[in-house]
């Protein structure tokens, strides 16, 4: 069993309509950063994880999520 961290990231950015350049400036981290966590190859600290998720006004559950695979 291999559980893997997904996340609807690209999906809040676009509601709010920020890019991940102003995401990244908000939370202290580069574009290259927010575009991994997006395409799913680098899981982001808890701190960095609640940072995103008070920027965009969501709560962390609601950005990442488990999955069995």
């Amino acid at each position: 069993m291999v559980i893997k961290l997904k996340n609807n990231l690209r999906v809040a950015r676009a509601e709010h309509n920020i890019s991940q350049e102003e995401l990244a400036n908000m939370v202290g981290a580069s574009r290259q950063t927010i575009l991994a966590i997006e395409n799913e190859r680098f899981n982001p600290s808890m701190k960095l994880g609640m940072l995103i998720a008070l920027a965009l006004n969501k709560k962390i559950e609601e950005l990442f999520y488990l999955v069995e695979e």
